[in-house]
């Protein structure tokens, strides 16, 4: 699986720092004669803790940066340990430990987040270090001549070549092949994939060792994410996916999750919606809840539930998309909008069999009839059920343009060809650091 490849340095990281702060504990608790034999519980909450506040300041994703500073790095990792050791310090507190469980006591708190601040960040540097030294087999793109502008660009959209560089692209040629890396493996554009000889250029490049693939297949794997345009006539790849009447055992296990996670949800977060409509209502008098056509699964429309974000009668014309400064969203809307919490109302949707927790975003026919018109292999997305929170929507803010609503299309087509319970967890737990960090639009 392409995502969890791509994670892959950032759980070791993650090892690496839950090893190093027990470690640590051990030690420091044993200068200070302290005896961990009966702390086992507060040792294992304490590293979580630390792992978990990591996770939310971004001290993993340092690894996908393509520069890494020295102050950024120092930054974000201060922060978890300082944040870390305050939530030590009040957790003993709450608990009122007597003295011979000196574990959460400062003398042990204050040198161990001191000395895993400086761990981390030497795993992190070595880890950095041990790509560049061990670098994955790289890529080749192979494309007509008038493709190669429009790749680039394609490659370009969403800042991924800054974590992955963009391929050498190579002008397609039949009978000559040159490389400068025996590991390279070979991505051919859909205009060499349908050109005349393309066969015999396969046959010469995989008899030099180099693995061939589209070049949708190498965005899958590269960029997690498949532009449409270069999906060409493959479409057929998805089709596995669709959520027809006679469900998979997955699909069932998935459903039951929706279902019972979504009541779980709405009985939490009952009295953050009832402020919620307090708010609204005396914002300015207007409705709670908004409701709203969308497509859903197989383009049959419903009627979505939000909390109302934008003045009232905010359209009066045409469809429009919502921009990251629209005067027609209210200030209790905007802070609804970074938290996604005017999404929550959409759980009554969910339970409903409208929608699912994870799945592409349904959009607005008047808006789709656009799309469709303008981006290839629009319709793809529909093939299953639209979801409260989404591939897209964990790696990119809303979308205002059809340009965006294609580079969201890219990623829903991802999760399409990956969607599983496994990429479904991913994007929750992405889904609730968005909440928490407030990092929505």
């Amino acid at each position: 699986m392409s995502w969890s490849r791509h994670r892959f340095p950032l759980t070791v990281a993650a090892g690496l720092d839950g090893a190093g702060l027990v470690a640590l504990a051990i030690t420091i608790n044993g200068l200070r004669q302290s005896n961990l034999a009966h702390q086992q519980l507060l040792l294992l909450a304490l590293t979580l803790i630390y792992l978990s506040l990591g996770w939310l300041f971004g001290s993993y994703t340092l690894l996908k940066l393509a520069r890494l500073r020295w102050t950024q790095l120092l930054l974000r990792l201060g922060i978890t340990s300082a944040a870390s050791l305050v939530a030590g310090a009040l957790l003993g507190w709450l608990l009122r430990l007597p003295p011979e469980i000196g574990l959460l006591h400062r003398g042990s708190l204050i040198p161990l987040f001191s000395l895993v601040t400086l761990w981390s960040a030497l795993v992190r540097l070595g880890l950095r270090q041990g790509q560049r030294l061990s670098p994955l087999p790289g890529w080749q793109i192979v494309a007509l001549a008038n493709e190669a502008e429009a790749i680039a660009r394609e490659w370009h959209r969403d800042g991924a070549s800054g974590q992955t560089p963009v391929p050498a692209i190579l002008s397609f040629s039949p009978t000559l092949w040159s490389t400068q890396s025996p590991h390279t493996a070979i991505a051919l554009s859909s205009g060499v994939a349908t050109a005349a000889n393309v066969q015999q250029f396969c046959q010469l490049v995989v008899g030099e060792g180099h693995p061939v693939l589209s070049l949708a297949a190498m965005a899958e794997r590269e960029l997690q994410r498949i532009p449409p345009r270069w999906v060409g006539d493959q479409w057929l790849l998805f089709s596995s996916r669709i959520d027809g009447e006679h469900s998979t055992v997955e699909q069932q296990l998935k459903r039951f999750a929706d279902v019972v996670i979504s009541v779980l949800l709405l009985l939490v977060t009952s009295p953050i919606l009832a402020l919620a409509a307090v708010a609204i209502r005396a914002q300015d008098g207007g409705p709670v809840i908004y409701r709203q056509q969308r497509t859903g699964l197989l383009g049959q429309p419903f009627a979505v539930l939000k909390l109302r974000t934008m003045v009232p009668q905010a359209e009066r014309g045409e469809a429009l998309w919502a921009t990251e400064h629209d005067a027609r969203i209210t200030p209790i809307g905007r802070w609804l909008r970074r938290t996604r919490l005017d999404e929550l109302p959409q759980l009554i949707n969910v339970l409903r069999g409208e929608m699912s927790l994870i799945g592409p975003r349904p959009e607005r026919p008047e808006l789709e009839d656009r799309l469709e018109a303008e981006i290839p292999n629009y319709r793809l997305r529909h093939w299953v059920r639209p979801g409260l929170s989404g591939w897209a929507q964990v790696n990119m803010p809303y979308t205002a343009s059809v340009e965006d609503s294609e580079l969201k299309l890219s990623y829903d087509l991802f999760y399409l060809r990956n969607a599983g319970l496994w990429l479904d967890l991913l994007i929750l737990v992405r889904t609730i650091k968005i909440v928490l960090k407030a990092a929505g639009r």
